[in-house]
This record gives structure tokens, sequence and C-alpha cells, in this order.
């Protein structure tokens, strides 16, 4: 048998491997446990003249589950979530905690009210507004640069 009958195609491990930790994909995937998968919430930042805007991409979360934090010029986004679900039959019970977390930083400019940052989350979607301190919106200067 030739190394390239073991190969999937696009794949870099042969089938071997595959056998080796069918148990155990079998047993992540049944379970319900892959249902969740572990990411980082995406996250858009947009300036316009007057503030900053960052919305970070969060279903099925509540307010509560997010702690937002400033310090120095460092703004952290952060959520810890465990969530435990039981089953029970006549003749079985069976327990399982889904734990899942993640944390994002982002360097807060100097020309941000750190006294006047908000959030709010609707519809699945963290928005915080950094707004611009005064003098920083009567600097920016708009400008038409020529191409030569």
């Amino acid at each position: 048998m030739s190394t390239k009958s073991l190969v999937k195609s696009g794949e870099r491990f042969p089938l071997v491997f595959d056998d080796f930790f069918k148990p155990w994909n079998e047993w992540f995937t049944n379970s319900g446990l892959s249902s969740k998968p572990l990411t980082v919430p995406a996250v858009n930042v947009v300036e316009n003249h007057n503030e900053y805007k960052v919305s970070l991409a969060a279903p099925g979360m509540k307010k509560a589950d997010f702690q937002i934090n400033v310090e120095g010029n460092m703004l952290t986004i952060s959520s810890e979530k465990e969530e435990t679900k039981e089953q029970k039959d006549e003749q079985y019970t069976r327990k399982e905690f889904s734990y899942s977390s993640f944390s994002r930083s982002f360097s807060v400019p100097d020309d941000v009210r750190q006294d006047r940052i908000e959030a709010v989350y609707e519809d699945g979607v963290l928005k915080i507004s950094l707004p611009k301190k005064e003098d920083a919106k009567t600097k920016s200067i708009s400008k038409h640069i020529a191409i030569k």
C-alpha cells in the first residue's frame, strides 16, 4: 500500500491517524462538546470625526457576561461563562459542563476621553463608544493628496 492511498486529498495526515483519533473525535462530536467552537469574537473598529466605535460580535451572550476595563491606555473586553446541563433518565444521569472565555485588548488613543467611554449590548453585538476630546476634533485636518 502506498502513502498516497493513505492520504486524504488536501490533508497532511494519513488516514491511519484518523483511525487512531476516531474514538476521541466521535466522543467530542456526539457529546455536543464541539457544538461550541472555541473562538474569539470578531471585532470592528471605526473612527469618525467625533469618536471611535468598537463593535464585538457575541451572539447568545448577556450583557452581564462581559467585563470592560480601561487601565492606562489599554481597553480590555473579556468574558467568562460557565454552563451546566444535566440530563436524567430512569437508568442514567449525565451532567456536562461548558466553559468558555475570551479576552481582547486594544490600545486607546491619547485623544479619547476615557471618562466618557460607554457600552451597550443589543442584538448580539457589544458596541463601545470612545468619544474624542474636543481639541482632537478640531485638529483633524482633511486634505486631498495629489498623486504624482
